[in-house]
């Protein structure tokens, strides 16, 4: 199995904004610390701002911020939410001559199930913490100190 660019765009922008800062985070800054096209990122965040897992401020000193308690939110619902699939196959897409007579779909779906929540045992704040964390705090950090040599 293997999580959509969507959903690891997805995660990528929650883990980011988990830190607190001084202001909001800009779509252009996340781009640019993870070399993602800007416009994809838009995209995802219309979607995280949807479910309510980040607010959009708006302004000139605008940009995003986690909209929900890092603690809470648990990563399989966040997996299960940005994937859109509670199904790893789709028989009936590409007519399986096995459709409604084979247990591999059930097998996979069970599977499925065990690993949201699996990962629901995980929250937003358990994947940032440690050298994640620093990682994050020191992107950010470096992005504000270029930021202001370029506009010096």
């Amino acid at each position: 199995m293997q999580l959509t660019r969507f959903t690891d765009f997805g995660l990528r922008i929650l883990m980011y904004l988990t830190h607190e800062r001084d202001t909001p985070v800009t779509i252009g800054e996340i781009a640019q610390q993870f070399e993602v096209p800007h416009n994809h990122l838009v995209k995802v965040a219309n979607r995280l701002g949807k479910l309510g897992w980040v607010t959009a401020v708006r302004g000139r000193k605008g940009g995003l911020v986690l909209g929900v308690d890092a603690e809470r939110l648990r990563i399989g619902d966040v997996l299960r939410q940005l994937e859109e699939s509670e199904s790893l196959i789709d028989c009936a897409s590409q007519p399986c001559a096995l459709n409604g007579r084979c247990l591999l779909k059930a097998a996979l779906n069970a599977g499925l199930a065990a690993f949201y929540d699996k990962m629901n045992e995980v929250s937003l704040a358990d994947v940032s913490r440690g050298k994640t964390g620093s990682a994050i705090v020191t992107l950010h950090r470096d992005f504000i100190t270029t930021m202001g040599a370029g506009h010096a």
